[in-house]
């Protein structure tokens, strides 16, 4: 199966302690979807290319590994 990077928007929480908490992935038709669960935490590199903090979380049912790459955010997607 081949991976894609599917760069989204991001409403998180920020701390005053430096760390960010993603709460909601937003979608480019306007649907937001709520990041029920964060599994997992870690520096990692994508199959789908570049690199950065990932995100293990539980969205929609579904796990799914959302990534903060710099000042980005992208998804791993099946569709292009």
């Amino acid at each position: 199966m081949q991976v894609y990077k599917r760069y989204v928007d991001v409403i998180l929480r920020h701390h005053k302690n430096g760390e960010v908490q993603p709460l909601y992935v937003c979608w480019d038709d306007g649907l937001n979807y709520k990041i029920e669960k964060i599994i997992g935490k870690a520096r990692r590199a994508s199959p789908a290319g570049g690199c950065g903090i990932r995100f293990a979380c539980m969205i929609h049912g579904q796990q799914r590994n959302l990534y903060l790459e710099k000042d980005k955010w992208f998804i791993e997607t099946c569709k292009p």
